[in-house]
């Protein structure tokens, strides 16, 4: 049955509040390996923050902030080119239709086997190789005057990946004027199907050129999460935090705990693990993480619907890619709080259901508010 929480009708948040800046910004980003265009949209507020987004794979490649001392940066990793975006396909992107793991090759509704993979061992991630962070999206930027929200849609075919159900997909991101990225999901689908939806940017709170985030502070408003097992695929097996390296419930430094030889950190090559949120009775989005930057002030904080955040530290990054900005990515380079449901829930009747049948709806709401410490 598909959760409640997913019907919940959206907190009404004034998308497209007048900051005297104009709509969104629209350039040519290049051209996909077949020859398709894709558009970059850029939105800004009265502060100066920026907030880009790619039509390939609905990708954020920008969010520009201030630091106690007032230079902008940009705290999202940003790849050169599409071919780069291409070649690395979840970098800032929307990921689907099933974000994170599936294993077995594929799952089961209503008695029916749909695979994913002709590999029925197979682990399949992030939606499988054609995943939603692949495709081009349409745009539709906001039409009225000064307005800093842009949505980006999708259909997805009936049987694309495997997954069952044509299925429609909307996603809105929005700037506020108190340096807000709202992101706003919302699906149909045809059929029964599964979904699992959240953005995969990473984060770097000391701005544009700085290699690492080990020196940064991570807390997450979480008292359990989920194991994982050699292929990094969730055991089923709900763990408590306590007495852990991953009792994030304190401000924590990130590098710190990713040097423990705990055996969870080690099957993940460090932090790439599912936390179970807490969520306090009667806040509709609650916050589930926070993150500092000391040296340069910036803060973070995430607030969401889902019930679980992936926190990754950018362990599969080897030095060999070059972001925008030169620099060249190695593991901590940035980290990600992808808000979700909990890995192969498919698979695990003990967790929360992520199917989505025709007439239901899908909702969900993250926000990433950012600010400084003085």
């Amino acid at each position: 049955m598909i959760q409640a929480k997913y019907l919940l009708v959206l907190l009404a948040l004034p998308f497209g509040v007048a900051a005297g800046q104009g709509g969104p910004e629209r350039s040519a980003f290049g051209v996909t390996a077949e020859g398709q265009p894709v558009e970059r949209y850029v939105v800004r507020n009265g502060h100066g923050t920026r907030l880009g987004v790619l039509t390939l794979g609905a990708a954020i490649d920008e969010i520009s902030v201030r630091d106690r001392a007032g230079r902008i940066a940009n705290v999202v990793i940003a790849l050169p080119d599409v071919a780069a975006y291409e070649a690395s396909s979840t970098v800032g992107s929307v990921i689907g239709r099933y974000a994170n793991r599936i294993s077995h090759g594929g799952f089961s509704i209503d008695g029916v086997r749909y695979p994913l993979s002709p590999d029925a061992t197979a682990i399949v991630s992030h939606g499988g190789k054609q995943g939603f962070s692949t495709k081009l999206w349409k745009a539709e930027p906001c039409a009225t005057p000064n307005c800093r929200s842009i949505t980006l849609r999708y259909h997805s075919a009936d049987g694309e990946n495997g997954f069952p159900g044509a299925m429609d997909v909307a996603v809105t991101y929005a700037l506020t004027e108190d340096d807000a990225v709202r992101i706003d999901y919302a699906a149909t689908t045809t059929k029964p199907t599964v979904i699992n939806l959240t953005n995969h940017s990473y984060f770097n709170l000391g701005g544009d050129r700085v290699g690492s985030t080990d020196d940064q502070l991570i807390q997450i408003v979480a008292d359990s999460f989920t194991a994982i097992d050699d292929k990094r695929n969730a055991t089923g097996e709900i763990r408590l935090v306590a007495g852990t390296p991953f009792d994030l419930r304190k401000p924590t430094r990130i590098g710190e705990r990713v040097a423990s030889n705990d055996p969870q950190m080690l099957l993940g090559n460090g932090f790439d693990h599912n936390f179970i949120l807490s969520k306090p009775a009667g806040d509709p989005i609650p916050i589930g993480a926070r993150a500092c930057d000391p040296a340069s002030g910036r803060t973070l904080e995430m607030r969401t619907t889902q019930p679980g955040v992936q926190f990754y530290t950018a362990n599969h990054f080897n030095g060999r890619q070059a972001a925008r900005d030169g620099r060249m990515l190695r593991q901590g380079a940035g980290f990600a709080l992808e808000t979700q449901h909990y890995p192969d829930s498919p698979n695990q009747p003990a967790f929360p259901s992520t199917v989505l049948r025709p007439g239901e709806s899908f909702r969900s709401t993250t926000i990433y508010r950012f600010g400084v410490r003085r």
